[in-house]
């Protein structure tokens, strides 16, 4: 285990590795060095702006996958943020081969991150559910322009989600693994969070198709509104309409599913009226 300071902030690697390139971008202030991607993130401010940069190359401490691989990931998710630009997303600004590695920057979001892992979940919970209904809509809207643009959702959950408590703006996050339709499952169990995850995600040689996505809104549904796996009306606060709205949503039967995204959109927002 290695110790790093840059800028007085100090993080942890298995390796070492040169960061020289960070100066370019201005003064660490904050680091993301625990995370199973096998990437380093920085918060890095010069003057009044600030930027994310998330690097492939150096070998994290909890990194689950090799250096080169982790490198390949990161190049690919270039084309995925470009294609899936939307104002609910966050801005990708400049990507490029660094020493050993790769370079992805990204605009700064001030906001905290819905992720159980980040220690704000409950906040996020004890919202007024008028806040609630908005980031949920914003969240709704982005994954409408995700299938309009020929995507399926992938390893989506609450680490994605992203809100700005005081000025109630919400932003979707790490979207690396959303793929092009048509998508197969060749994995068995596929990337995610089980929280979030269809039956076919955990099903060798299915497809995962909009269907899947629609399970995926009503499962964000239920941890938004409900009791998360506890799909009990009991634990439901956002009314009846809404809760048998998402549960269609997330019956294991796809048949049973409103069979498009937007047929689901429309579905939420007549219960909602």
């Amino acid at each position: 285990m290695l110790t790093k300071r840059i800028d007085g902030i100090v993080f942890e690697l298995k390796e070492d590795f040169v960061f020289d390139f960070l100066s370019d971008y201005g003064q660490v202030f904050a680091v993301f060095d625990k995370q199973d991607s096998g990437y380093i993130g920085f918060g890095v401010q010069n003057g009044s702006e600030k930027f994310f940069l998330k690097v492939a190359g150096a070998s994290t401490i909890n990194s689950n996958i090799n250096v080169d691989a982790a490198i390949q990931r990161l190049k690919s998710t270039v084309s995925i943020y470009e294609d899936l630009r939307h104002p609910n997303l966050i801005e990708i600004i400049e990507h490029k081969e660094i020493k050993e590695g790769y370079l992805t920057v990204f605009e700064w979001f001030e906001g905290e991150c819905m992720g159980k892992q980040y220690g704000a979940f409950d906040k996020f919970i004890a919202l007024p559910l008028i806040v609630k209904l908005k980031i949920y809509n914003d969240i709704l809207l982005f994954h409408l322009h995700t299938n309009q643009r020929g995507y399926i959702a992938i390893d989506f959950y609450d680490g994605c989600i992203m809100h700005n408590f005081a000025s109630k703006r919400t932003m979707i996050c790490d979207i690396e693994f959303y793929s092009k339709k048509p998508v197969i499952n060749t994995l068995g169990r596929m990337w995610g969070s089980s929280r979030y995850m269809s039956p076919e995600e955990f099903q060798l040689g299915a497809e995962i198709d909009e269907r899947s996505n629609v399970f995926l809104m009503g499962a964000t549904a239920f941890q938004l509104f409900g009791g998360g796996n506890d799909r009990s009306f009991e634990k439901w606060r956002a009314g009846e309409k809404l809760y048998y709205t998402a549960l269609k949503a997330v019956n294991s039967e796809r048949s049973e599913r409103y069979q498009t995204v937007d047929e689901y959109f429309e579905a939420w927002n007549d219960a909602r009226s």
